[in-house]
């Protein structure tokens, strides 16, 4: 009963945050998820993913802002936070790694260094 109601307040959440927001979703029969792509007002791509069957997030995400630059790169695990997620913006790269659905170290560099591009 606490996993039904659990379910549906996630999905409640998920679906206010994103209503407003235009979205593609397909389903990967192969894989056994829902491929979803979320847009801003201007059509540039927003967000985009894979959710399991069962409404939780998996694989990776990535995040673009309203000009199509990559913001965020994360990775899901049936719901929960794994490995390393990246985050960009004009002068800084942040990595972020995560065990267990928790943070486990943070870095951070400066725009100057080649470690990662945002492609």
């Amino acid at each position: 009963m606490k996993k039904n109601i659990l379910f549906l307040f996630v999905l409640l959440i998920t679906v206010v945050s994103f209503g407003q927001q235009k979205r593609d979703l397909k389903l990967n029969k192969k894989a056994n998820v829902i491929e979803v792509v979320y847009y801003h007002d201007n059509g540039v791509v927003s967000q985009t993913g894979y959710y399991t069957l069962d409404g939780k997030l998996q694989g990776e995400w990535l995040s673009f802002d309203t000009e199509g630059n990559k913001v965020v790169s994360a990775s899901y695990d049936n719901g929960k936070k794994v490995g390393k997620w990246f985050y960009w913006n004009d002068k800084t790269l942040k990595e972020v790694d995560y065990t267990n659905n928790a943070i486990a170290s943070v870095s951070e560099w400066t725009n100057t260094s080649s470690l990662a591009v945002r492609n």
